[in-house]
């Protein structure tokens, strides 16, 4: 593509050494990666600043770099803009020919419930008839196929790639605060944004949760003309965004317990797979939920609202949910020859874990034990909230190791244990290794027993622990095999 093609979509303060005619292979934002002929972008991170690489990328063989500062003496054309990560992100846009216009692309953002909204989304639109991809935490599916996820959402070159690949009729898009506040986003308009919850979550990031919400609704700022938003109203931050998008010339469809919500929850049996009433317009539906808990039941009505906005046989896609597989790392359980029930979920959040808690009471269960840890360099400000809501909850709490993220071992050993003496009970141990407090509950397991692991789902461990599993699932695995193996 010529470069004063491309360059059609961002704004442009000054420039020196123009060649509009100069043709670009290829776009980058990490120098290393330069091949000759590619444009660099360069990016204050928030490590390091990209602008510090531009002589490397010219060393590589960049033909012409855009960035935020005043332009420097250079022999390649160089662009000033005001916003270096937005400009990245149309760039990337109009270099693959603006992808998102092929596609039914649906957004979906929230504290909560995006992953496992998602899928429910996919499954139902795919046994509606339509071919669909997903871009989240867990894979990324684009044609059928799976590539494994480095983000929640990706950054704007592997992003509109992604959507330039994909030859599905619909795409889904877990999309993130970070995604947003990081404008990896930008350049992409949607025919459906999707909001689930707010709640207590990457304030290390985000000053407050008023800021936190205020990211979250730019979302809602990228639909297309005729784009609709679907908001969850029964929680308060759905009704404040409710009320901001019906000032706008999009429609605004709500669900949850109110009269005057579209898709209506008129009554729940919380079973472990909760029978639910639905009402929407003159119709009912009664049916099984094909997940556990109440939080489960909001985000299956917030996906069947949005497939029902977009025409498809709301009849057949709630007959499909007796098919639908489940979703990695979400609320999957193990069983244990004592009888207890293991289960690893991704509940990193005070509200996701009073939701494993209230599935387990539910149940019955005889004592509930959880395995949690805290990522290192990520939100430090809920991490007493949440210790305490385990420990007045949990018959035994065990604190181990999520994610160091740089941070040294004896930190973050000192750190579990000033919560446990300060916001636990007697009933709270400290085990650093992850797969070592895994087993130490598996030994300790007992009929009735529920016990959580949570925070990874299905995430591969980043340190190495004593036991041969990269990730919670298969420390579970690894035990159950030990046990079979054990003489009677």
């Amino acid at each position: 593509m010529k470069l004063d093609e491309l360059l059609k979509v961002i704004t442009i303060t000054d420039r020196v050494n123009h060649l509009p005619s100069v043709s670009i292979n290829a776009i980058q934002f990490n120098s290393k990666k330069i091949r000759p002929g590619d444009l660099f972008v360069a990016i204050k991170g928030f490590a390091t600043d990209g602008h510090q690489y531009i002589q490397q990328a010219i060393d590589k063989g960049a033909v012409a770099v855009v960035g935020e500062l005043p332009p420097p003496r250079l022999d390649v054309p160089y662009y000033q803009t005001p916003d270096s990560r937005k400009a990245l992100a149309h760039l990337a846009s109009q270099y693959y020919g603006h992808p998102y216009q092929n596609h039914v692309m649906i957004g979906i953002t929230g504290t909560n419930g995006k992953t496992t909204t998602a899928y429910l989304l996919k499954h139902m639109i795919e046994k509606a008839g339509k071919t669909c991809s997903l871009i989240g935490t867990v894979h990324n599916i684009i044609n059928n196929e799976r590539i494994q996820s480095k983000n929640t959402t990706p950054d704007p070159l592997e992003l509109q790639a992604l959507l330039a690949e994909s030859r599905d009729e619909v795409v889904i898009m877990e999309v993130s605060s970070h995604g947003i506040a990081q404008q990896r986003v930008e350049g992409i308009l949607f025919d459906y944004a999707l909001f689930t919850n707010l709640g207590h979550d990457h304030l290390d990031y985000h000053d407050s949760l008023e800021e936190y919400f205020n990211v979250k609704s730019r979302l809602f700022k990228q639909l297309k003309k005729n784009g609709a938003a679907v908001i969850a109203s029964h929680n308060e931050w759905g009704r404040k965004l409710k009320h901001q998008i019906e000032a706008t010339e999009h429609d605004v469809y709500a669900f949850g317990s109110d009269d005057r919500d579209d898709m209506k929850l008129i009554h729940v049996c919380t079973e472990y797979f909760p029978l639910i009433k639905l009402k929407q317009e003159s119709l009912e539906y009664i049916f099984q939920i094909p997940l556990p808990g109440l939080h489960n039941v909001w985000n299956t009505i917030g996906a069947l609202l949005t497939v029902s906005k977009m025409n498809l046989s709301l009849e057949k896609v709630i007959a499909s949910l007796d098919m639908f597989p489940g979703v990695p790392g979400r609320f999957e359980t193990y069983s244990h020859t004592s009888g207890a029930t293991f289960i690893v979920d991704y509940a990193h959040t005070k509200d996701a874990i009073e939701y494993c808690y209230q599935t387990a009471k539910r149940e019955n269960a005889e004592r509930i034990v959880h395995i949690l840890g805290f990522r290192g360099n990520r939100d430090v400000t809920k991490r007493s909230e949440i210790v305490s809501l385990c420990s007045s909850v949990c018959d035994q709490l065990i604190l181990t190791f999520d994610d160091l993220n740089r941070v040294p071992e004896e930190k973050m050993i000192s750190d579990l244990e000033r919560l446990k003496e300060n916001d636990a009970k007697d009933n709270a141990i400290v085990i650093p290794d992850r797969t070592k407090a895994i087993e130490y509950a598996w030994k300790e397991a007992r009929a009735g027993d529920w016990v959580f692991v949570t925070g990874k789902g299905q995430e591969t461990y980043k340190q190495k622990f004593q036991l041969p599993a990269s990730n919670d699932k298969e420390t579970i695995q690894f035990l159950q095999q030990e046990q079979l193996a054990l003489p009677y």
